[in-house]
């Protein structure tokens, strides 16, 4: 008990001694005798510690630049020094107290940006990795449990929290299929109509109807008009399925040239008319497709006479849609299907539209 008192009341002598050596130290150099006396009662590590930092300051000064530069090391040995000796403030004089601190606080946060950044690599398989991607896109309605389920079914066993994490790059954040997913899995048995708007070289208007088969891009009608009533487009429609030929579903957006008479007919041939939404022309994406298409491979070359004229050049776009031209979105196929070719036939080359394109095929 006593010889803890003692060394706590020496610890503070000493500390008073250094204050008061503080003070005095710019004064006059007689302080220099007190200064020395207040480094015999500091530590011995205390003193080599300081040593090292102002041996290390004087180097940094007698680089012979007037200001010289401080890099990584010498900053890292400066914090070193700071961080070991109590009275670091009087210890380090080229730097001011805010600047070491400013440093510690950057390497702070360095460190932890370091040690809080995601380890690189899996520890699951790629194969497993894969199989939870394509489970989570072939699977829209299964959640992270289902395929866990699936993959225990495998002989995998794989955390919830992984196979969520491996979900978010593959799926929306909207449960069930999207639009584009029901309208490919019903390919077969859609159709869709839209109206082409265009001019004549008078400047007058001239429309041309058309349905197109979704699954094929198969061009089922076409048909053109100066005057398009809903009793035209139904009868177009009527034309379209009078073979027997009619879908389970027609797309059409909500434009006044359909109107009710031509969902009567619809009915009548056993066909389910879906409004597209309100400013949503991607739901009716194949058809829009297809007056771009007619647009730019044949409206935008060719100045019309006349709806006479329009007709003979959309009947002629037909048959090189669906006979000759390919389809990206079908894999480049053609939709009628190409039929079997003598490849030591020679290449027969047809003009279509008056040469504005060309239909390469064997000769037969």
């Amino acid at each position: 008990m006593t010889s803890l008192l003692l060394s706590q009341v020496a610890g503070c002598i000493r500390h008073a001694a250094q204050r008061i050596w503080q003070s005095l130290r710019p004064l006059s150099s007689g302080s220099q005798i007190l200064g020395m006396a207040v480094d015999v009662s500091r530590s011995r590590r205390d003193l080599i510690i300081e040593n090292a930092v102002l041996r290390h300051q004087n180097n940094i000064l007698r680089r012979g630049k007037k200001r010289p530069r401080l890099g990584v090391t010498d900053r890292l040995k400066l914090l070193l020094g700071a961080s070991l000796l109590p009275a670091w403030r009087q210890a380090i004089a080229i730097v001011q107290p805010d600047t070491l601190l400013r440093w510690h606080r950057a390497g702070f946060r360095l460190f932890w940006r370091l040690r809080s950044r995601p380890r690189r690599g899996s520890p699951l398989a790629k194969e497993t990795i894969d199989l939870i991607r394509d489970m989570a896109r072939r699977g829209r309605l299964w959640g992270a449990e289902r395929i866990q389920g699936e993959l225990l079914k495998l002989g995998i066993k794989v955390c919830k929290r992984t196979i969520q994490k491996y979900m978010r790059g593959v799926r929306s954040r909207r449960g069930g299929q999207t639009w584009a997913t029901f309208r490919k899995n019903h390919a077969e048995d859609i159709w869709a109509c839209d109206f082409v708007q265009t001019y004549d070289i008078f400047f007058r208007q001239v429309y041309a109807f058309f349905i197109v088969h979704l699954a094929s891009r198969r061009v089922v009608h076409v048909a053109t008009t100066r005057n398009p009533t809903q009793e035209w487009t139904a009868q177009q429609l009527r034309n379209a399925t009078m073979d027997g030929e009619a879908p389970r579903f027609l797309l059409r957006d909500r434009d006044d040239k359909f109107g009710s008479a031509f969902d009567r007919v619809a009915k009548g041939a056993g066909t389910k008319v879906i409004k597209i939404a309100v400013r949503a022309p991607n739901m009716n994406a194949i058809a829009e497709r297809f007056v771009g298409s007619g647009r730019r491979e044949m409206l935008d070359h060719v100045i019309l006479l006349g709806d006479r004229h329009l007709d003979s050049l959309v009947r002629e776009y037909k048959v090189y849609f669906n006979e000759a031209r390919p389809h990206q979105g079908i894999g480049q196929r053609v939709p009628s299907g190409i039929r079997h070719q003598d490849l030591s036939k020679p290449i027969v080359i047809r003009p279509v539209l008056g040469g504005l394109h060309a239909d390469y095929r064997r000769a037969a």
